[in-house]
């Protein structure tokens, strides 16, 4: 395994060996030990989640704020997705920024999300299949979330926007600068 720290502060790129000959392949999904000793950081997963998604489908951005934040571990069993992480976290130098990394079944990335980050992805492929494991469970009381198109963050979801396809939840969310930091 290869973790590969960004520029935001405890979220990484995994890279799982991967093994192959004529039978297929196999990877190495996960190993606490091993992403304990590549990353320095200590989680416990205790959810696992899974959706499948068509082309253009844009889910995002979400966190769960407070004492039920989340870290995630996301990654493409079929298809790619563009994942966005945004610095959702108020005391860190990075806050605000926002990172983004192609994440497909043909290669394999996997993106360590830290607690208090705004995460999101834009399906690039029919039939994409996104996994995640998550280091708390689900409180809908403590879900929030920002508009996919906010100007102040300005992503780019590598979709023409008359091709996006939003929930009726995320239609609804609002704008970076209006989020309240606990």
């Amino acid at each position: 395994m290869r973790a590969t720290e960004t520029f935001l502060k405890d979220c990484f790129v995994i890279e799982p060996q991967v093994f192959g000959d004529e039978r297929g392949r196999f990877l190495l999904e996960y190993n606490k030990k091993e992403f304990q000793a590549k990353t320095g950081l200590d989680v416990n997963f205790v959810l696992e989640n899974q959706s499948t998604s068509q082309y253009g489908v844009v889910r995002g951005l979400h966190l769960q704020k407070g004492e039920f934040s989340q870290a995630k571990l996301v990654r493409v069993v079929k298809g790619k997705i563009l994942d966005v992480v945004v610095d959702a976290r108020k005391d860190s130098e990075t806050f605000g920024e926002v990172f983004s990394v192609e994440l497909s079944g043909g290669n394999n990335k996997q993106l360590f999300v830290p607690r208090g980050f705004l995460h999101g992805f834009s399906v690039l492929e029919d039939d994409t299949i996104v996994s995640y494991k998550c280091d708390n469970y689900y409180y809908p009381e403590a879900e929030d979330g920002v508009m996919f198109n906010d100007l102040d963050l300005n992503i780019d979801w590598k979709i023409p926007s008359e091709k996006i396809i939003l929930s009726e939840k995320d239609k609804c969310l609002k704008r970076f600068k209006n989020l309240i930091f606990e």
